[in-house]
């Protein structure tokens, strides 16, 4: 491997780390963990579809305002 191709390589590497980093600061990556989880402890069972997923969690936060969910 060249130069420029290891330099390419760490390039990517490094992008996939900020990707990687900011959807978990964000939370855009919950719904994701969320369906590992349940498949998991749920063998054979459906997981919630991701909207229905985001409504649940909203209305968590909305009944418990200084909590944290895990869900």
């Amino acid at each position: 491997m060249n130069a420029a191709a290891q330099l390419r390589a760490i390039a990517a590497r490094a992008w996939r780390a900020v990707v990687w980093y900011a959807r978990e600061v964000s939370g855009e990556a919950r719904y994701e963990h969320y369906v590992e989880r349940f498949a998991r402890e749920h063998p054979g069972e459906e997981p919630l579809s991701e909207r229905a997923y985001l409504r649940a969690r909203e209305e968590h936060e909305r009944l418990h305002p200084h909590t944290s969910c895990c869900c």
